[in-house]
């Protein structure tokens, strides 16, 4: 049978359109992979060379899937010679190979976010301006923004961004910008941005260049193409310009990275920019319920920016999507904690693994994490610590990048006096500065330290000097070995082994443990590498690689657990069970995106991409009340519960009417007590495990919590009442907890979260 034969019709004329340019608008669950990798397939049966085919994709999980099933069919040997992989791998392979027309050196490291916002807070300190004022975040996403905007740190202060920042009172950003630009170029290092910002300038500065790589490229295809700023938009457009043979496939309802300069528009007028272009849509969803796609649908036709398209599945209808109406945040929690065990323990789920639990804002966690270790369910979270973000392994890391490149400050400012060397921070912080005036690396300021300072120490002197001694040492031998070989050296006769060897506590060994899984990762790296092109892997490879890899690219080895994540953190992802928490006017949407239409807009995307990563059943949950600043706060729930058809909900006992029960715009219920009582009965039943009082919830009387009365609190457990006694705010209660120990509760603000056990 032909790989043609295993597409669907869409999808198999879209992968044999290859006469000129053309965007395949692919739905959620629909394929786009499968018609990517076959498009690529198709390509090299019709007549192309590996090397002349750029896939661009977004993570590079997703380049290494689908190279590895094109090597399948094709070859391993064939497969390698594709320039596949992500925008910032890819445009890190072009600015090695030209970087002598940049104002970079070879060598070049590359910051990380943390490495980039410790040098922002370097030099905000170092301007003695306040960090109140000017935060390292929002700074540090200013500059992100700017690059991703094509604004140099030259062009900033004619920008629109910087008339912004003086109506802020913070005109010293751009100050700022410029400094931390400087600073990169004299630490001969580049950050994420950079990858793409400098291959734009590299472009613009040297037409020869782009003309080198359109002919080269004579076909270019781009995933996720919703998601593209304006750097990799300009860029394509330049690659693409003598062949005009581009193939995008993306889903503009399933744009929402505007918030990391990704710009809808760019999907939205692909026509524009190629007139003659060919359209394909992929609408058939082979992943969820016909009741899922047809939800999603009804949603995101509310949106008038979008390309039209008719999502459909012929799966099975599906059960319909549970709404869980909860009478406050924690309860919230407590809820679908005990609905995945009761799945579970009922068998009508096979493993932890078929449920996740996704939310607007990280903070939610919290609660969904207390419920589910009550329960001991097993959970994972992503977009937790990355394995390559612990210190000890930024640490190893940070060695390997100052063996490369010595100019590299944030790599030696870690680790100068890692293992200790008597080499104090109020030093390092003269030399930061000294360097930071005269433009210089803090490399080449240590080389020259007593011409700057006369009065530095012999004793700190000569440690520097050792230091320094070692890392050239390092240098020299990387320059010859491969990269384990420099890797096993470096973390010997660096002493950090050692200190952590020494340490012989749980988290020490645990520490110990984890640059021993790094140098192994060196070693398969290496032993890969050298299979597959037959040439030695260096360490300043290794670190290219590494430096590219994101969160979605670990397995973190974690199978049988739900997960919980955010909505942006699950795009591409789904699951078979799936609880959206927290969907609540003013949390989601958020508050400050109903005053644009735009932002609502993406709001509502947001909301499909979390309904379609669902493949058997959704509950989506909100909560009446959720604490806010320590204080319970009314909630209500979302209006993008409303948007979704009647027909494809079940909302439990009380139905429907719970949401036409007053005139709020939304349908929904004027205050929190206003409920449905047979509904807020049925909750109370809920919450079993313990026979609580009879006493209705609205009729409980506050002078019955006593001192030595036992008490169930929906988020701390059971405990008994020590004290009771005034405060300024009124009544408060002193509870022995058994699993949180003692807590001060104030009665007014907890009364609903608490139980009198009989």
């Amino acid at each position: 049978m032909s790989y043609l034969d295993e597409l669907n019709e869409p999808q198999r004329a879209a992968v044999e359109y290859i006469d000129g340019p053309a965007l395949v608008i692919a739905g959620a669950g629909s394929g786009k992979t499968r018609v990517l990798t076959y498009k690529i397939m198709h390509l090299l049966e019709n007549g192309y060379k590996p090397w002349n085919i750029l896939a661009i994709t977004f993570t590079n999980k997703a380049a290494r899937e689908m190279k590895e099933r094109i090597a399948k069919k094709i070859g391993e040997e064939k497969a390698a010679q594709l320039w596949m992989g992500t925008f910032h791998s890819i445009f890190l392979k072009i600015l090695r190979v030209e970087i002598e027309k940049t104002e970079y050196k070879k060598n070049f490291t590359i910051y990380d976010a943390e490495d980039a916002k410790k040098l922002v807070k370097n030099i905000i300190k170092d301007m003695n301006l306040d960090d109140k004022k000017y935060p390292v975040n929002e700074v540090y996403n200013r500059i992100t923004t700017s690059k991703n905007g094509l604004v140099t740190a030259e062009e900033y202060e004619a920008s629109p961004y910087y008339a912004d920042d003086c109506n802020a009172h913070k005109p010293l950003i751009s100050k700022i910008y410029s400094l931390y630009v400087k600073k990169c170029k004299s630490a001969n290092a580049m950050d994420f941005d950079d990858l793409l910002l400098q291959t734009q300038i590299l472009f613009r500065n040297n037409p020869d260049v782009v003309k080198k790589y359109a002919e080269k490229f004579r076909y270019i295809l781009v995933d996720e193409y919703q998601d593209t700023n304006s750097v990799q938009y300009n860029i394509v457009k330049a690659l693409a310009n003598v062949h005009r043979h581009v193939f995008v496939v993306g889903d503009d309802a399933q744009s929402i990275y505007s918030f990391r300069g990704a710009q809808i528009e760019n999907i939205l007028n692909f026509k524009r920019d190629y007139k003659e272009a060919q359209i394909f849509k992929l609408e058939q969803n082979y992943r969820s319920t016909q009741t899922i796609v047809n939800a999603a649908n009804t949603v995101i036709a509310c949106n008038s920016r979008q390309m039209k398209k008719n999502s459909f599945s012929e799966n099975e209808a599906g059960e319909k999507i549970r709404v869980m109406d909860n009478q406050a945040d924690n309860e919230e929690g407590f809820n679908i904690a005990a609905d995945i065990l009761k799945k579970i323990e009922r068998g009508l789920a096979d493993n932890y693994a078929d449920f996740a639990i996704l939310y607007r804002t990280n903070a939610q966690s919290r609660i969904l994490e207390e419920s589910l270790m009550k329960r001991h369910i097993p959970y994972k979270i992503y977009g937790g610590m990355s394995f390559y973000q612990r210190k000890e392994v930024k640490d190893l890391i940070s060695y390997f990048r100052l063996a490369v490149n010595g100019n590299d400050d944030e790599a030696f400012l870690r680790v100068v006096n890692y293992p200790k060397r008597g080499i104090g921070d109020t030093t390092m912080a003269k030399i930061s500065q000294i360097a930071t005036n005269n433009g210089l690396s803090v490399w080449n300021t240590v080389a020259r330290i007593r011409e700057f300072e006369p009065s530095i120490s012999p004793r700190t002197l000569n440690s520097l000097a050792n230091f320094m001694k070692m890392i050239f040492g390092f240098h020299n031998f990387v320059i010859n070995a491969d990269a384990y070989q420099a890797a096993m050296k470096i973390a010997s006769e660096s002493g950090l082994l050692a200190d952590l060897k020494a340490d012989k506590t749980v988290e020490g060994q645990s520490r110990y443990e984890n640059i021993e899984e790094l140098l192994n990762g060196v070693k398969a790296m290496t032993e890969e590498h050298q299979t597959k092109e037959n040439k030695p892997f260096t360490l300043a490879e290794y670190l290219d690689d590494v430096s590219l890899m994101t969160d979605a690219d670990e397995d973190k080895g974690d199978f049988n657990k739900v997960s919980l994540l955010t909505i942006h953190s699950a795009k591409g992802l789904e699951f078979k069970n799936v609880y959206l928490a927290g969907v609540e006017e003013g949390l989601f949407p958020s508050a400050k995106s109903v005053m644009s239409e735009k932002d609502l807009e993406e709001e509502r995307r947001l909301f499909y991409v979390a309904v379609t990563r669902a493949q058997k059943k959704l509950s989506i949950s909100f909560a009446r009340m959720r604490y806010k600043w320590g204080q319970l706060t009314p909630a209500s729930p979302s209006r993008f519960i409303k948007e979704i058809d009647s027909r494809y909900l079940d909302y439990g006992i009380g139905g429907e009417s719970m949401f036409q029960a007053s005139d709020h715009p939304f349908g929904l219920p004027r205050h929190p007590n206003s409920l449905n009582k047979i509904a807020e009965e049925n909750r109370l039943k809920k919450l079993s495990g313990f026979k609580f009082s009879s006493t209705k919830r609205n009729d409980v009387d506050a002078s019955k919590f006593k001192e030595g009365v036992e008490i169930q609190h929906t988020t701390f457990g059971r405990g008994k009442i020590a004290a009771v006694t005034d405060s300024p705010n009124g009544k408060q209660i002193v509870v022995n907890f058994t699993s949180v120990g003692r807590k001060v509760l104030l009665l007014k603000y907890t009364l609903p979260n608490l139980k009198i056990i009989e």
